[in-house]
């Protein structure tokens, strides 16, 4: 599991690695537009990506008969930051940046943490592969509407993703992701806290 966990990070961040550095490119733009459109599909439900999530994919990733769950969470990731990507001219990769890191940058005051927190435990409660995916494109949209750029570990994310499936590391994941989400939260909102007592 750890093993496969690992090859899953390192095969997505050098797929988005190579991706990011032709964002900016007609190929690269084109590369993304066709990962927006498997958005709310399966992996290899759409034969243009086939190439984009299989070319060079360690055979033990891959699923025999049906999609693995090594294959969602790096098909997930992919085109998560397609979307996320979508608009931006600078990079949204970011190093160790967690899902709850990400939610809890679009908390600019007191009042949005609750929307915020709902919409995480959303992505919390998600029972399938395809769930999870939709509650993340969710949050994936507020982020891209958000007034300052925010990052995410996309890699990192697949790697999230793929250990999900396994109960005794999707405890801790979740719990790190609420970790992240309150640890910048309080920061944020402390740091908020002592300017007004300073005025």
């Amino acid at each position: 599991m750890k093993e496969k966990a690992g090859k899953v990070f390192l095969y997505t961040k050098w797929k988005l690695e190579r991706m990011d550095n032709l964002r900016d490119t007609g190929p690269g733009r084109a590369q993304l537009a066709q990962l927006r459109h498997g958005l709310g599909k399966a992996p290899g439900e759409l034969p243009e990506l086939w190439g984009i999530l299989f070319q060079e994919i360690p055979d033990e990733l891959c699923g025999k008969s049906r999609a693995s769950d090594a294959e969602w969470a790096i098909y997930t990731a992919l085109t998560l930051y397609a979307f996320h990507q979508q608009g931006n001219s600078a990079s949204v990769l970011g190093d160790s940046i967690t899902i709850g890191h990400a939610a809890a940058g679009l908390v600019r005051k007191e009042d949005d943490v609750d929307r915020i927190r709902k919409r995480l435990n959303s992505i919390v409660g998600a029972q399938t592969s395809e769930e999870m995916a939709y509650q993340l494109r969710g949050l994936i949209q507020l982020i891209r509407s958000a007034d300052s750029l925010i990052r995410i570990d996309y890699a990192g994310l697949a790697r999230e993703l793929y250990l999900l499936h396994f109960p005794e590391r999707a405890k801790d994941i979740k719990l790190g992701w609420g970790r992240d989400f309150y640890s910048v939260i309080n920061q944020k909102l402390g740091k908020s806290k002592e300017d007004k007592e300073e005025k």
